[in-house]
């Protein structure tokens, strides 16, 4: 799984002229899934997403993670971060993962993430065309790869 998590002031997304889901302070989680993904990929994800200390403390410094804030997360799937560019200019998605990988990794993702936050995440919708607005705050954007862990 690929990640590129980003720390908002707020965030939105919308599917057509719909506002699908929004959250104010918290976390923008986009998602990219591969074929080799699995439940130990989630857990592992899940520890390190809410475990993160990218939030200031009383005295400014980047030293509390979600949990602590009552921060809010929403999570978009995204599967051009599976993307290849090695060879052309055209990206090859071939790495990620079809509907039936997917799907329930998603949902479990989305699910599991929420049980650990306490509350549920919010969610675009697998596989629409979405328009994704946020304010970055910082700006914090942290990138994680489950098969390279940093």
């Amino acid at each position: 799984m690929r990640t590129v998590i980003q720390r908002v002031s707020h965030a939105s997304v919308s599917i057509g002229c719909h506002c699908k889901s929004a959250i104010q302070g918290g976390l923008l989680i986009l998602l990219g899934i591969e074929e080799a993904d699995n439940e130990e990929d989630i857990d592992w994800l899940c520890r390190k997403v809410t475990g993160l200390r990218i939030f200031d403390d009383e005295n400014g410094v980047m030293n509390r993670s979600i949990l602590e804030t009552g921060g809010d997360i929403l999570v978009i799937s995204q599967f051009t971060l599976m993307a290849s560019y090695k060879k052309g200019n055209r990206p090859s998605y071939i790495r990620a993962a079809g509907h039936a990988t997917a799907i329930p990794l998603y949902e479990s993702f989305c699910r599991k993430l929420g049980e650990a936050l306490g509350k549920p995440v919010q969610t675009g919708e697998f596989g629409a065309e979405m328009k994704v607005d946020l304010l970055n705050h910082g700006p914090v954007t942290i990138c994680m790869d489950t098969k390279n862990k940093e």
